[in-house]
């Protein structure tokens, strides 16, 4: 036998394999999930990550078509592809579940959340969150002597990166809704 054996269960660290294993990459998803509108299903959907110990990073929901009671559920989650692939199948044998699209494979897409950023300050520091706030095209919803409130509408990274900007001047309070998304063309 050779002398170059490799032992069962050894390490996949080794320098005899050098190529990442993409099964254990993490991976964003924006996963869009069309429901009939009835008492529980939010519930179900959300025991079904809860109950596998799977992560919601953004969760929204909102009725879509009135006639046909129907809502469109969307979850941002992270996991490998084996973990995305089981969490689209689960949802897919929900009972009040129409349909589930996985919009970051499926093509492009467009995601927005909004946010509402209450900021204090005097002085300068006022006048720089004004500043910045007309840099991100941020609109100032109330005004007190004291703070602003200011509404974002954007992707969630320009969102944390306008909330970093204004940590120093005097961010106290931030609400956001979550991300809404659609795939983009017909």
């Amino acid at each position: 036998m050779s002398a170059l054996k490799i032992k069962k269960g050894s390490s996949k660290h080794s320098a005899y394999n050098l190529r990442p294993n993409f099964s254990d990459v993490t991976e964003t998803h924006t996963i869009a999930v069309l429901v009939e509108n009835e008492p529980g299903v939010l519930a179900r959907v959300i025991g079904l990550f809860s109950g596998r110990g799977y992560n919601i990073e953004s969760l929204t929901v909102a009725e879509v078509d009135h006639q046909g009671h129907l809502s469109r559920i969307t979850i941002v989650t992270k996991g490998t592809p084996q973990v995305i692939e089981q969490i689209k199948a689960q949802l897919g044998r929900i009972v009040p579940v129409r349909d589930v699209h996985d919009l970051t494979v499926e093509g492009p897409s467009v995601e927005r959340e909004l946010a509402l950023l209450k900021v204090s300050g005097a002085g300068d520091k006022r006048v720089e969150a004004l500043r910045l706030a007309d840099i991100f095209r941020a609109q100032v919803v109330d005004s007190t002597l004291e703070s602003f409130v200011f509404q974002l509408t954007g992707t969630p990274d320009k969102i944390d990166a306008f909330a970093d900007l204004m940590r120093p001047l005097g961010l106290r309070e931030i609400a956001r809704t979550g991300v809404a998304a659609l795939a983009r063309g017909a």
